[in-house]
C-alpha cells in the first residue's frame, strides 16, 4: 500500500504542475477508492452464514446486504471506511434478543460488494433504500465513517428513533484533509478537489455549510444520541466525538473509553452493552460521571 500512495503521491503532484484541475479530477476519483479490502475474521463469517442475503444495485456495483430476523423493529449497522457490515455484528446475538430485526451491508467497493469506489451519495441511497424496505429503525449504529454517511440521509428525510455513533468522523472535510496529508498532495490539488467535491456531492448545500458536517444536521435531527469514542483513537480523533456530542446539546450521551483504539472498539463487552442498554430504551442523557471524567475508561483493557 505505501508503494502505491507513494506512486499516487509523486504521480499526481507532477500532473498538478501542468494543469491542477486535471490532478484534482484524478485525486478525488482515487480518494473514494479503498486501497484495501478487508476480509471477515472467523466469528463473523460464521455470523454472517446465518444471515438472509440479498442485493441491490446502486450504480454500477451490486450492494450486498444482510438481515438477521424478519425485519420488524429494525436496527441498521453501518460500517465505515476499508470496512465491511461483518465488523458490527457483535452487537447481533445482543440486539436479537431484545427483539430486533437487524439489518447491514457492505458499501461498494467493500466486503463482499462489487464495485471500486464509494461516495457518501452511496452511503444516502443504500440507507434510504432499506429503509423504504423495512420502514423507520429503531436504532441505527454507526461506525467512523459510517457516521458521517448515516447523518447526511438523516438530514434528508431517513427517520430513526436512536442513534449510536462510534469512533464517528464528524465533518466531510476530514476525508479530504486526511487523504491529502496522507498522498502529501500540494494545495492546488486540495483546492480542486473541494471544489469537485461541492459540485458533484453537495450541490445544494450554502457555501457556509459545505462539505457536509454532523453539526449541520443538529438542528434537522431530534432522536436521542449514545456518542462512544476512544481517547486514544489513531485514525479518528477524540476531538470527532467531542464536537458531535456537543452539537447535539442534552440528545446527546458522550461515552469516552481509553486504550480500545479506533477498531477494538467495537468487540469490546462494555461498550457493546452499553450499546444495547441505549438501543434498548436506555438513558440518553449525559451522565454526572461522564461530564465530570470524560477521559475515564469505560472498560479496563
Amino acid at each position: 500500500m505505501a508503494v502505491v500512495q507513494s506512486v499516487a503521491s509523486v504521480t499526481l503532484n507532477s500532473l498538478s504542475r501542468v494543469s491542477a484541475a486535471l490532478a484534482g479530477r484524478g485525486a478525488y476519483r482515487l480518494m473514494h477508492m479503498p486501497f484495501a479490502r478487508s476480509s471477515p475474521r472467523q466469528a463473523e463469517r460464521e455470523r454472517m452464514g446465518t444471515a438472509h442475503i440479498e442485493r441491490m444495485r446502486v450504480g454500477a456495483a451490486s450492494v450486498v446486504t444482510y438481515r438477521w430476523g424478519s425485519g420488524e423493529r429494525p436496527v441498521l449497522l453501518v460500517h465505515g471506511w476499508q470496512s465491511r457490515g461483518s465488523r458490527l455484528t457483535d452487537l447481533v446475538p445482543g440486539l436479537l434478543d431484545q427483539g430486533h430485526s437487524v439489518i447491514t451491508f457492505d458499501a461498494p467497493g467493500h466486503g463482499d460488494s462489487t464495485g471500486r469506489s464509494v461516495t457518501i451519495l452511496d452511503y444516502r441511497e443504500i440507507i434510504t433504500r432499506l429503509q423504504d424496505r423495512y420502514g423507520v429503525f429503531e436504532a441505527i449504529v454507526a461506525h467512523s465513517m459510517g457516521v458521517l454517511g448515516s447523518f447526511d440521509p438523516l438530514s434528508r428525510g431517513v427517520q430513526t428513533r436512536r442513534f449510536v455513533s462510534i469512533s464517528g468522523v464528524c465533518d466531510f472535510t476530514h476525508l479530504v484533509e486526511e487523504f491529502c496529508s496522507t498522498l502529501r498532495l500540494r494545495a492546488q490539488v486540495q483546492e480542486q478537489m473541494y471544489r469537485l467535491v461541492g459540485a458533484r456531492l453537495f450541490p445544494d448545500l450554502p457555501a457556509d455549510r459545505m462539505p457536509f458536517s454532523v453539526t449541520h444536521a443538529a438542528d434537522i435531527v431530534s432522536m436521542p444520541v449514545l456518542v462512544i469514542h476512544d481517547e486514544q483513537d489513531d485514525l479518528v480523533e477524540h476531538g470527532h466525538g467531542l464536537r458531535i456530542a456537543a452539537a447535539l446539546g442534552d440528545r446527546a450521551r458522550l461515552v469516552t473509553t481509553n486504550g480500545l483504539g479506533h477498531r477494538r472498539i467495537l468487540g469490546d463487552g462494555e461498550v457493546i452493552r452499553t450499546v444495547l442498554d441505549f438501543v434498548n430504551g436506555g438513558e440518553p442523557q449525559r451522565t454526572e460521571a461522564a461530564e465530570k471524567h470524560p477521559t475515564a475508561p469505560l472498560a479496563a483493557e
